[in-house]
């Protein structure tokens, strides 16, 4: 009985140390570029008509525009 507690105790032990071996996740070698501001991004496929790169206006009025299309109580038409 005794070896098996042992066992027991020294599997629990092993599983709990290779629990807390976690290896860091860091971008090895990649840049993170976020200091342009976002309505100065590229023209791409995805770019919506109507809007030009570095308009500020325009992006916050498409951005104003995209969130009321999520907005529920806009959606359903009722004023809570």
């Amino acid at each position: 009985m005794s070896r098996f507690v042992l066992a027991l105790t020294l599997s629990a032990l092993t599983l709990g140390l290779a629990a807390c071996g976690e290896k860091p996740q860091t971008l090895a070698g990649h840049q993170i570029s976020g200091s342009a501001p976002a309505w100065q991004g590229p023209t791409t496929a995805f770019t919506v008509s109507g809007w030009k790169v570095g308009d500020e206006r325009s992006w916050a009025a498409h951005m104003q525009a995209r969130a009321q299309g999520q907005n529920e109580y806009v959606r359903l038409g009722t004023n809570h």
